[in-house]
Formats: structure tokens, sequence, C-alpha cells
């Protein structure tokens, strides 16, 4: 997936906020120079632990909308070894776009692909179905999660802070899973420097718990890797999960 908007580099200075990053800029942007401090909007509600460090490379990209209060968005983040991507509006895209590719083998054979499908009181990233919508072996519901926490052993891991939403979303794959539905729980991981995935147990006990629940009820644990460059990001290929 190519960047939709022009990319910059910068450095980054602090986080702040959850939502807010001062960056450096190392060269002129439309509407800054180069050594311009700016503000850049960080879409991660997550701690982004060790994908950060004061003076670390980044890019961001810039959005000419005069509706925007922020023009700038973070959206890759360098440690020397790797770009990670840390613009959690990504994923979701990057999956879609790795089932239509053929990338995601596992998620093939659908005719229909729908983002954000309602179930409940809550959405599912990922809607898969084919044939009759009301028959359950032609339905998979996906759920998209982004991956950048670095473990030890060169694993990734997830989540980076206690997520009681994606605990939540555990529950519902493994009720529809009971139905009779196909469920996956779809990892993206954006990062280079990792060769497998663990569910981040030290950090949250109780997703580690639904997930190994969920898996052991026949939700399919997916997780694939991402190539990233100053160019764009693409889904690459599966690596290894250790629950």
């Amino acid at each position: 997936m190519d960047y939709s908007s022009p990319i910059f580099k910068g450095k980054i200075l602090k986080r702040y906020k959850r939502f807010l990053a001062d960056i450096e800029l190392c060269e002129d942007t439309p509407i800054n120079k180069k050594g311009d401090i700016i503000v850049a909007h960080t879409a991660n509600t997550g701690s982004m632990k060790t994908c950060w460090g004061e003076n670390w490379d980044v890019l961001v990209s810039y959005h000419d909308n005069p509706k925007r209060k922020l023009k700038y968005s973070l959206e890759l983040t360098h440690n020397s070894e790797t770009w990670i991507g840390v613009n959690t509006a990504l994923p979701n895209k990057l999956a879609v776009e790795a089932i239509e590719n053929g990338i995601i083998k596992e998620l093939q054979g659908y005719q229909t692909i729908k983002p954000e499908e309602k179930i409940g009181k809550s959405r599912i990233d990922i809607y898969l179905y084919s044939g009759e919508k009301d028959s359950p072996t032609d339905q998979c519901y996906v759920e998209v999660k982004n991956v950048t926490l670095l473990g030890d052993n060169k694993r990734a891991l997830f989540p980076d802070s206690v997520s009681e939403r994606g605990q939540k979303h555990l529950i519902e794959l493994t009720e529809l899973k009971r139905q009779g539905i196909r469920a996956c729980m779809l990892y993206i991981i954006q990062r280079e420097d990792v060769d497998s995935f663990s569910p981040a147990s030290e950090i949250d006990p109780k997703y580690s718990e639904l997930l190994e629940k969920a898996h052991s009820s026949g939700v399919e644990v997916l997780v694939y890797q991402c190539k990233l460059s100053n160019l764009g990001v693409e889904v690459s290929h599966s690596v290894d999960f250790f629950l």
C-alpha cells in the first residue's frame, strides 16, 4: 500500500497526551521549513512501548485539509534496525488489500469483503461472505490488531497496554464460533526485527487467557508481518505464533 499523502522525514522529540508528538522536520514541506518543530497527530491509543525514543527518525504524512486541526500525522518510526508502523488506522486497510491480493491465503474464497460489520453493540473489522449471508458456513468475521511491541528473542507481542476493548473482541469471536460461524483473529505486525508472535501475558494476562480460550474454541489465529519503507507498507508473509 503506497501512501496516499505526501511523506516527509523528521525526528521525534516527544509524545504526549496520547495523540500528539513533537517532530523536528528534516526537510521542507509545503508549509514548513527544514528544522521547524511541528505537532503531528498520533493515531495510536497504546503505550507505543519499544516504538519510539527521543531523536528517532520518523516519517510524517502531510494533509492539506482545511477541516484538520493538525496538518501532519505520524506514520513510521525507526529504531536504527527497522521502520515501525505506528498508525493504527492503517492495519485494517492493509488486511483488506492483502486478502484481495491473495497474500492472506487462509481468507480466500469469499465473494464479498465488507469492512466494519456491526455485530451486537460493536463492530468487527472485516466481514467476509459468499453465497447466502444467513448461512453460517458462508461467513467469516475477522478482527484485526496492529502489533508493534518488541519482546525478548525477536518476538512481537500484543497488546502493549491493558486492552479491555481487545478482550471484548475475543469474547465476541468466541461466541461467533460457538454459533458455527467462522471467526479469525488477525495480527498485523508492522516491524521487521521480529520473527514470531505471542500475547503479552505480563502486560494483559486477561487478554492472553481469552486468546488461548478463543483458540481452543476454534477461533483461528493468523499472524502476518509487513514490509515497511518510505514508499509504503504491505503485508508480506505469515509468521509463527506461540500461546
